[in-house]
Formats: C-alpha cells, structure tokens, sequence
C-alpha cells in the first residue's frame, strides 16, 4: 500500500503533507531525514485506535508521482491490519460479528488481526479473511506491482 506525499521546501527544511490522510503532515532538515518521517508518519496515522470506527481513505491511484510528489509505502503489518479492519468497517460488521463469521471461538482471535504487532496470520487465518472479506487482497498490501 503506497499513499502519496506532497513535498514542499520552506527555508532550509521540508515538509511533507499526505494527500490522502488529512491532517497526516512531517518536517525535516533534510530529504533523507524527510523521507523517513514520512513514512513513520504514515504508519502512526494509519495505526488508528482499536475502537475507531472512521473509515480512513485507501490511496489513490489516479495521483501522478512528479517532483514534488511521491509515494510512501506503509509498513505490511500496519497495511494488513489497516486493511482488515477496513473492510470490516466497510461492511458495517463489529468485530465480534467479524470474528463470528470467520469462525472464531474468542473475539481476541479475530482482534489480534486489527493490530500491526503481533499479527501473524497463518494462511489458513488469510484464507478466511478472504472469505469473509472478499476484496481484501494479499498483493495490495505488501506493495506488489504486476
């Protein structure tokens, strides 16, 4: 998953707003400084907290990388959580509901899928995302490209 980032220099610094994340803003002295901040930023922002109920923009692919424009992967395990609960939320399911259709015995189980650390989902675990979830994608989140 890669959002995109507007760069901008204002005096000896940048600073750097994503285009899809309101409000998802860094700075820095430098542009590898600014580059690294970028994406922490992103991953702090995209970790919203468990009982958000917003549903956050995916990003956009119709933005064109220019100059001043660029992309920022998000870390896989924030995008795999991010996305989970994302489709969840698309589906207007609680977590409870979700976890009862994947078969879970304990909402933990299915809570731990909502979370950047520690989630490590067997792909049996994967397999009944995608069954509950059908427009969850594996190759969107890490970043694939064909």
């Amino acid at each position: 998953m890669r959002y995109h980032f507007k760069i901008r220099k204002e005096g000896k610094g940048f600073w750097a707003q994503c285009i899809e994340l309101v409000g998802c803003v860094t700075e820095a002295d430098s542009m590898g400084e600014l580059q690294k901040n970028m994406q922490e930023a992103l991953n702090l922002y995209i970790e919203e907290p468990e009982d958000s109920k917003e549903l956050l923009p995916l990003p956009d692919d119709s933005i064109r990388l220019t100059k001043n424009i660029v992309e920022v992967a998000l870390d896989p395990q924030v995008a795999f959580a991010f996305m989970v609960r994302h489709n969840r939320l698309k589906q207007g399911l609680t977590q409870h509901q979700a976890a009862k259709k994947m078969g879970f015995d304990k909402i933990y189980s299915y809570q731990r899928l909502e979370k950047a650390k520690g989630c490590n989902p067997s792909l049996k675990i994967i397999s009944k995302i995608a069954k509950v979830f059908p427009e969850f994608s594996v190759d969107y989140v890490v970043n694939l490209r064909c």
